[in-house]
């Protein structure tokens, strides 16, 4: 159980114990604690904690702090695999999200917050590892499709019961939390038995790096990061405080993009597949520039609660193409780069988020249209930095630039 197994002798197992099954499992699990916690979050801590957006501001910015520090990883996996890194997370992210409603004050929300963010910014570090060193490159833009499918459909689940039985039962903050948590540690505890040791062909670098040639992919992660804690923050929270919804209405919404991302994730791993990396993010950041800006609009013009719902629906498809960025990366990546690079992008991804929500949750005070029009602004820097992506990328040929860098003088 705890030998190691060489990836290519996987195959000999039954299906359900192969890698893919585990990655399949594992994208099952983590949402139904983690998007529970985030459906009910808001509501609770309005209603427990009389929260404004200043303070939930600063409850993202220490949620966050771990992804800042997600770096360590490259520490914790010269003594601890990879795989028991990302089970042994998703168990601490279960149980600190089931005792969440325990904690209903500033002081303890930040506490059990900062735990729970651990587990899942771990988790998710180690996890984006496994799945570029675990999926063949001609396969990944598709298996990643569906690993969103499932993981969707996983939170669905979770969803449909908080919107089903939330008023019919007089379901509690402590109970749903209980219960999606505990689901989440329990799936983790068993997969962590279960599953052997599977060993990649390509033995991990155990010390940070960063490359010059992977410059670019730093600085999409960079501005990936900065503009989605806006919407991650901010976006619910606005369904909230502006339109007033209930935790049955946000789960509801949730559960629409959901089933989107069910249908879509798929279809959006098979586009990036066909069109390739720099299309895919292109689209997707001139999409989200316009969606931002009618976010704004939402305030300045008071438009409807309708319009709000559709650009949330179509915010987060937007968003599903980002797994065209793990993509680029697994291309132009050295095979044993992919751990310690993984760990560094997710710390630079959360730069930003350390002290990004904290500062804005100040100028939503003051406009919160502002908030939303800087994020399409960071939208149309992504933009420019995606069109810098070759056609066609792999090592040597990381932007469009390299051309010409390899290019002997004259």
């Amino acid at each position: 159980m705890f030998r190691p197994l060489p990836l290519d002798q996987a195959a000999s197992l039954p299906l359900w114990r192969q890698p893919v099954a585990l990655l399949f499992l594992m994208a099952a699990a983590m949402p139904i604690a983690f998007a529970t916690w985030s459906a009910l979050l808001n509501n609770f801590v309005i209603e427990a904690a009389q929260f404004d957006g200043s303070d939930i501001g600063w409850l993202h910015t220490v949620r966050e702090i771990p992804g800042f520090l997600a770096v360590g990883v490259i520490a914790i996996i010269i003594f601890v695999r990879e795989q028991v890194l990302a089970l042994v997370s998703l168990i601490l992210l279960g149980v600190a999200t089931a005792v969440t409603a325990w904690f209903p004050t500033m002081g303890g929300l930040l506490t059990i917050t900062m735990l729970s963010s651990i587990g899942f910014h771990y988790y998710e570090t180690v996890n984006q590892s496994l799945q570029l060193q675990w999926l063949k490159k001609d396969r990944a833009p598709q298996m990643l499709g569906w690993l969103l499918a499932a993981g969707s459909g996983a939170t669905l689940l979770a969803y449909g019961v908080i919107v089903l039985l939330w008023e019919p039962l007089a379901l509690t903050y402590n109970t749903v939390y209980m219960l999606a948590g505990g689901t989440t540690a329990a799936i983790a505890l068993i997969a962590f038995f279960a599953y052997p040791q599977f060993e990649a062909p390509h033995p991990q670098t155990k010390k940070m790096i960063l490359r010059r040639r992977y410059w670019l992919y730093y600085a999409l992660q960079f501005m990936s990061g900065a503009r989605r804690q806006i919407f991650v923050v901010f976006a619910g929270f606005m369904m909230v405080e502006k339109f007033g919804f209930k935790v049955n209405e946000i789960a509801a919404l949730y559960m629409i993009t959901l089933l989107a991302n069910i249908v879509f994730g798929p279809l959006i791993g098979k586009a990036v597949h066909l069109f390739g990396e720099r299309k895919a993010l292109a689209f997707e950041y001139v999409g989200l520039t316009l969606v931002f800006l009618a976010y704004g609009g939402l305030y300045y013009f008071g438009w409807g609660v309708v319009l709000a719902a559709a650009l949330y629906l179509i915010d987060n498809l937007f968003f599903a193409l980002a797994l065209a960025l793990k993509t680029y990366f697994q291309k132009i990546a050295d095979p044993g780069d992919i751990a310690p690079t993984a760990a560094v992008a997710f710390t630079i991804n959360h730069i930003a988020a350390v002290f990004l929500p904290a500062a804005l949750g100040y100028l939503w005070l003051l406009n919160p249209a502002a908030v939303f029009w800087l994020a399409s602004a960071m939208a149309l820097v992504s933009l420019a930095l995606a069109l810098m992506i070759p056609r066609h990328p792999e090592p040597g040929h990381e932007t469009v630039f390299s051309r010409f860098a390899a290019a002997p003088a004259e």
